[in-house]
């Protein structure tokens, strides 16, 4: 299966034709306007925030209303895994919207993460897992850190 915007297909032969032997190796491509929407569609957790409502206009602030929910969502095991991936994304927009020099990538795994320009690679979905599930780290606290650096 090839996903346009995740790039090539990894070669099962190891002979250097997949993403992982050229420079650049799991970057998205060019459009980062297209990669950026993409990303920080978040459909459920925007519905939570919305419910509550919170408005996520992808800035540090919106972070902070987030930390402030009533985390309903924690009795619901079905959702949880996903809000707390919608949550990673999340914060990971407000990062790559805001902070200079980061981007978007994604790793071998699939997961995607954050790279900042200092090569520092934020792992926002394991954050945003956290977040949903015990409300630590703080999504603010986080981006504060983030920011910082």
């Amino acid at each position: 299966m090839r996903i346009p915007f995740l790039g090539p297909r990894h070669e099962k032969n190891g002979d250097g034709g997949g993403p992982s032997a050229r420079p650049g190796a799991g970057e998205l491509p060019a459009d980062p306007g297209a990669i950026a929407a993409l990303m920080s569609e978040c459909e459920l957790l925007r519905a939570q925030a919305a419910q509550a409502g919170v408005r996520l206009d992808d800035t540090p602030a919106s972070l902070e209303a987030l930390d402030q929910l009533v985390p309903r969502w924690r009795d619901d095991a079905e959702t949880l895994p996903w809000l707390g991936h919608d949550a990673g994304l999340y914060l990971g927009t407000v990062v790559v919207r805001t902070v200079p020099g980061a981007v978007w990538r994604i790793r071998r795994d699939g997961e995607p993460v954050v790279r900042l320009s200092s090569g520092r690679e934020i792992e926002v979905g394991e954050y945003g897992r956290e977040w949903a599930v015990s409300g630590v780290p703080e999504l603010s606290q986080l981006y504060a850190e983030v920011a910082e650096t």
